[in-house]
């Protein structure tokens, strides 16, 4: 009986070869959608989880209040991961990291530029499971100037992974680092990203007034996190007042410094604080993501109940005639099932390979490495088994029970069921799909205009044309500032540590006067900075290199200004163990993600350390330019690399994960709109085999091809009217709740809407159009030939 169940189905199928391929490419489709999100969702949520005590390592973060600044960090004091663990008993190791550098290390002539190292303490390899090659992971870092490579780092230097004793030379100052330990490389699934980490000395920074350190602690079992959460704030009244900087009168006046913890394992999707060791993600696109698979595989289904059912009519005499000649409901139900089956098994099979050829796309569009393994296997067959059957069932329980209905006197007869009006859920399933459909292409239009809103933006500051040269400091900085600054076509150029674009600050507790004490960036720069950068000056003057008085004066940003009440008095001092001279305002500049407000900054000038040469470019040669930069560089350096980049471009790199999603976005959209069109086919097709006759009289009573088109379609025009209606709140609530997670944000605009609505009334015309003419055009007396 099995066996003539799918022979009958195949010959089925057969014999309907343009239905059964749009029905299996819709399947087809909708499954490798499902596949990619699977595999994007699953590495999203494994990450850190390599940890094999995940569940009990926290990060320790700050939030700080400062007047009407408020900010969320990442790091903390460097003391504080001792003093949990020396005066809290839940705290069975504390460790600190901090923000990852630049360094450069000698390979015989070669100078090579690292940019995965971190200065830690040796209590990493207690905490983080870092498997260590070579080496002993207890005293690999508790000397000063050890370091601990990748294997991939002691392939790089040594030619072999058995590097322990070996010795990496820094550039900057000759200074040995001994390896004392190899580790394997890092997961690509962790928070942070590490080539080499760094002994972090005992003259480290121990100030509870500077915040720069990452710090992780590790509870012992059973341990109650919200239980040593409220002992933080005692910790910090008894610690944080210092000479410089009194605690008790900060809070008094309604400001406060707070101690948090947040697992490892939500790091990467549940935070986005600033001075995060690495680019996180989002748990909100984990949601989307998740229910766009949903309801992508929803849409498939729904193609396949109203492709079958489109072609009752062709089938309605079958079952009549089996059910004349003694075949029960049941058999009948479980024939339709098996061709159903079928067509899931071969949408299933084609998926899979369909998902592992476009795999690497995706993995270019997401940013991700994603790869089918015989690990993936071992989740992927069951994963695909239950998907054949449930589909399979889901899919044709419709239509098998639709048709296995049908009355045989009433079928042989002619009369079929009803047309296309007559059927609530069929209309139901165009409604939905187009409201998908619609919520995607509205979702993805925001992430659109907020991208361009981003790129398009007054920052304060003019990114265009500023080639930023990288790694300076391991040269004479100023000898090629004054040797740049003299090519043709260069307008400008400035010796800086801190960037707009880039993500590195020091933070520093400052007095003003007497009477405020405030969080503030403090970045040290040159004369020539604010120029280069393009920046405004509000009040007061700029540096001048030739008074040298300014080595002890700052300028402000309008932030700061207003957070001290500073009005442009001339006495107004900044206290950060020296007394700084305020001489002037710069307007507001967004240094950061523009999904932070603005924080005060204090511009120091100090040409200790640089690490970068900025410079503003004249770009009508830009070939020939690029070139006399590149030769000035050589002629100081001839083994280091020229390594620059462009400011515009590290500004959009700020904002690569939502331009990744948005162009996932763009893909999922569009393969949406390819199955609701497959399905409205389908439902098109349906209604013209169902209203046939009724066209060919009114073609032989003279009714045009335009108004048998206009008739076919009004019905799903009105459909998708009303999934306009309904899609259309929803997408604007939750994209509006995205564009909450800006500070500077575009408003959904009244195009979108509009677009959108258009777009959607024209695809689904034309989708029905198609078929109408094809109905219209067809030759009456063919119809009405049998009546």
């Amino acid at each position: 009986m099995f066996r003539n169940y799918i022979k009958t189905a195949f010959r089925s199928l057969l014999k309907n070869k343009g239905f059964t391929f749009i029905n299996i490419l819709g399947l087809a489709l909708g499954l490798a959608t499902c596949l990619l999100i699977v595999f994007y969702v699953i590495d999203e949520l494994s990450y850190d989880r390599f940890n094999t005590k995940y569940d009990r390592i926290y990060r320790v973060n700050t939030d700080l209040k400062a007047g009407s600044n408020e900010t969320s960090f990442a790091i903390t004091a460097p003391p504080v991961g001792d003093a949990l663990l020396k005066e809290f008993p839940e705290v069975e190791r504390s460790m600190r990291i901090g923000q990852g550098v630049n360094v450069r290390f000698k390979k015989g002539n070669e100078v090579i530029d690292e940019k995965k190292a971190f200065y830690c303490s040796g209590g990493i390899f207690d905490i983080f499971t870092l498997p260590m090659q070579h080496g002993d992971p207890k005293t690999a870092l508790a000397e000063p100037h050890t370091i601990v490579i990748t294997q991939t780092i002691a392939l790089k230097y040594f030619n072999t992974t058995d590097a322990v004793g070996k010795t990496l030379f820094l550039v900057t100052d000759s200074t040995s680092y001994k390896v004392t330990g190899v580790i394997e490389d890092m997961p690509a699934q962790s928070h942070f990203k590490a080539d080499l980490f760094i002994a972090m000395g005992p003259n480290h920074d121990n100030s509870w007034a500077h915040f720069n350190t990452n710090t992780y602690i590790l509870l012992k079992q059973g341990a109650d996190r919200k239980k040593l959460e409220s002992k933080f704030a005692a910790l910090i009244r008894r610690n944080e007042t210092t000479p410089a900087f009194d605690y008790n009168k900060f809070e008094a006046k309604g400001n406060y410094i707070r101690l948090n913890l947040t697992p490892l394992n939500e790091i990467h999707l549940h935070s986005n604080r600033q001075r995060e060791l690495g680019i996180n993600g989002y748990v909100q696109y984990i949601y989307i993501f998740s229910a766009i698979a949903i309801f992508i595989l929803i849409l498939a289904c729904i193609n396949f109940m109203n492709l079958s059912t489109a072609r009752s009519a062709n089938r309605a005499r079958e079952v009549g005639v089996r059910k004349v000649l003694g075949s029960s409901r049941k058999y009948l139900i479980a024939q339709f099932l098996s061709e159903s089956i079928m067509v899931t098994l071969a949408a299933t099979v084609i998926a899979v390979f369909a998902a592992w050829a476009i795999l690497p796309l995706f993995n270019q569009i997401a940013g991700k490495s994603l790869a089918i393994t015989a690990h993936t296997f071992t989740w992927l067959l069951p994963a695909m088994l239950i998907i054949i059957i449930v589909v399979g069932v889901l899919a044709g329980s419709y239509p098998a029970f639709f048709l296995s209905a049908f009355q045989p006197i009433q079928v042989l007869k002619g009369k079929l069921a009803t047309g296309f009006k007559g059927s609530f859920l069929r209309s139901f399933l165009v409604v939905f799909q187009f409201s998908v459909s619609i919520f995607l292409i509205i979702g993805t239009l925001v992430i659109y205009n907020q991208l361009t809103y981003i790129r398009n933006k007054d920052l304060g500051f003019n990114r265009n044309q500023v080639l930023i040269i990288k790694n300076v400091s391991s040269i004479d900085p100023k000898v090629l500032k004054e040797q740049v600054k003299q090519l043709p076509g260069v307008l400008n150029a400035t010796l800086t540590h801190y960037l707009p674009t880039s993500n590195l600050s020091a933070l520093n507790y400052v007095g003003a006067g007497t009477v405020k004490n405030i969080e503030t960036q403090f970045w040290q720069v040159d004369a020539d900075y604010i120029s280069t950068m393009g920046m405004k000056l509000v009040q007061g003057r700029n540096f001048n290199a030739q008074f040298l008085t300014d080595s002890n004066s700052v300028i402000i940003n309008e932030t700061m200004a207003k957070m001290i009440g500073y009005k442009g008095d001339p006495a107004a001092k900044i206290k950060d163990g020296k007394d700084y001279q305020i001489i002037g305002v710069v307007k507001d500049f967004n240094f950061s993600s523009l999904r932070d407000n603005i924080a005060p900054v204090m511009l120091v000038m100090n040409n200790d350390w640089m690490a970068s040469l900025s410079v503003r470019l004249n770009t009508a040669n830009l070939p020939s330019l690029m070139q006399n930069i590149e030769n000035r560089w050589k002629a100081l350096q001839p083994n280091l690399h020229f390594e620059y980049s462009f400011m515009d471009d590290d500004f959009n790199a700020l904002y690569n994960n939502e331009q990744r999603m948005g162009s996932i976005f763009i893909v999922f959209t569009t393969l949406a709109i390819i199955i609701a069109c497959l399905g409205l086919f389908g439902l098109a097709a349906y209604a013209a085999e169902q209203r046939n006759r009724e066209i060919s009289i009114r073609k032989v009573l003279g009714a045009e091809v335009a108004t048998i088109v206009a008739l076919l379609s009004k019905d799903f025009v009105k459909l998708v009217l009303i999934s306009i209606i309904i899609a259309t709140p929803l997408a604007w609530l939750i994209m509006q709740k995205w564009l909450q997670g800006f500070a500077y944000r575009q408003n959904i605009q009244w195009w979108v809407v509009a677009v959108t609505a258009l777009g959607a009334l024209a695809i689904a015309f034309i989708t029905v159009s198609y078929q109408s003419i094809r109905a219209a055009l067809v030759n009456p007396v063919d119809s009405l030939r049998s009546e």
